[in-house]
């Protein structure tokens, strides 16, 4: 049965590129006020924080299998 609306577009490839613009340009305001040092530590604060949290959601992801659930 048609109702008439159709499915959303994917925006998953501007959001990754928009992220990556966004972040070019913090890095490189940063880098312009407080110097190359600060930029390399936020990078890597960042770096460390996407890490945690990548970690943090294959623990919740098995957690969640072994309850019985997907996804």
């Amino acid at each position: 049965m048609d109702n008439g609306f159709r499915s959303a577009p994917d925006f998953t490839n501007a959001c990754v590129v928009m992220f990556g613009v966004n972040l070019s340009w913090i890095l490189f305001a940063i880098w312009s006020i407080w110097g190359l040092l600060m930029a390399i530590l936020f990078s890597w604060a960042i770096n460390h924080t996407m890490t945690w949290l990548h970690a943090r959601a294959v623990v919740r992801q098995e957690r969640s299998i072994k309850r019985g659930k997907r996804g």
